[in-house]
């Protein structure tokens, strides 16, 4: 089984999610969102196929990380993709993160319609949903682009079948500009 991805696999992030983290940029994404950092992530048919089994070896190699991010683009493009992977690392002990432009509800409905985004939401530790929106862009929120996204921790929400936010995450950091730095 292979996976499209936008660009080789990142380690070390640290803006991508709590502690340091694997980054698997995806390609494809149908939200079209004006303001994207990621434009070229968009087309489905560009970007490179990598085989799974080479994403968990190397995934496997890395030390010292706390996770993964699935990124993109869109990781629920390809759903079964992004399932084999997450489902490695939760038996690898690591968390899984993931950014999407659908909502968690939106995914629930397609979700009945598709085992495999139903699979993948199972085996995800954090979820940032929703659009990014230009209007609503941010510097003071934490893992995320605009402030209608939200960081959902998805085991409990699956289990009481309701969105539960993380909290801590919604704590607001404040930054400031002297100059053309930015201080944090």
């Amino acid at each position: 089984m292979k996976i499209r991805l936008a660009a080789p696999i990142q380690t070390d992030s640290i803006v991508d999610g709590e502690g340091i983290r694997t980054v698997i940029w995806t390609q494809g994404c149908t939200h079209n969102c004006k303001g994207c950092h990621n434009p070229e992530t968009h087309d489905i048919s560009k970007g490179i196929l990598v085989d799974i089994e080479e994403i968990k070896d190397f995934i496997k190699s890395v030390e010292f990380h706390d996770g993964i991010t699935l990124s993109g683009g869109d990781p629920f493009m390809q759903p079964e993709e992004c399932y084999n992977i997450a489902l490695f690392c939760k038996k690898l002990n690591l968390n899984v993160w993931c950014y999407t432009g659908y909502t968690f509800e939106q995914l629930k409905i397609i979700s009945k319609n598709n085992i495999y985004i139903k699979k993948l939401l199972e085996n995800i530790d954090v979820l940032i949903d929703g659009k990014f929106i230009l209007e609503e862009k941010s510097l003071n929120t934490k893992f995320r682009g605009s402030k209608n996204q939200r960081i959902i921790d998805v085991k409990n929400s699956l289990l009481k079948n309701e969105v539960i936010l993380i909290k801590k995450y919604e704590e607001k950091e404040e930054f400031a500009f002297n100059n053309k730095y930015l201080f944090v």
